[in-house]
């Protein structure tokens, strides 16, 4: 009998110690993809962001709400600070609690988000935008 809760106790610290070691690899992967992610600028043709909507792009999200007139904001959903998932025709989406912003300005049209998305610096030169 001792054996055999050797071996079951065993068996759950390896497997509790795996899920902990997956967990941090996780995490870690995923905090340095978002440093490197904020540690430049991004570069897109502006062909790629479509006119009366926009775009997810790295860090950021850009929009065109009318021809030629470009914005750009943190993707982070002010609400928690989680990523947004969607941009539509209508607004910039965060899928997770309902919130839309606008894609003129990135001001909120609907909560629980009280704040607006944070304005990111968009340059253009020629056919192509610099965000960050």
């Amino acid at each position: 009998m001792t054996a055999a809760l050797t071996s079951r106790r065993a068996a759950l610290i390896t497997i509790g110690g795996t899920t902990v070691a997956v967990c941090l690899t996780a995490c870690g992967a995923s905090g340095s993809g978002d440093s490197a992610a904020s540690s430049g600028p991004v570069s897109i043709p502006t062909s790629d962001v479509p006119v009366g909507s926009g775009r997810i792009v790295g860090r950021y999200v850009v929009t065109q709400a009318t021809a030629g007139t470009f914005a750009a904001f943190s993707y982070l959903c002010t609400h928690q600070n989680l990523p947004v998932q969607q941009v539509t025709d209508a607004a910039i989406v965060c899928g997770r609690h309902g919130s839309t912003f606008s894609l003129a300005d990135g001001s909120v049209l609907t909560g629980p988000a009280a704040q607006p998305l944070a304005k990111a610096t968009v340059t253009v030169n020629g056919d192509t935008l610099t965000i960050g």
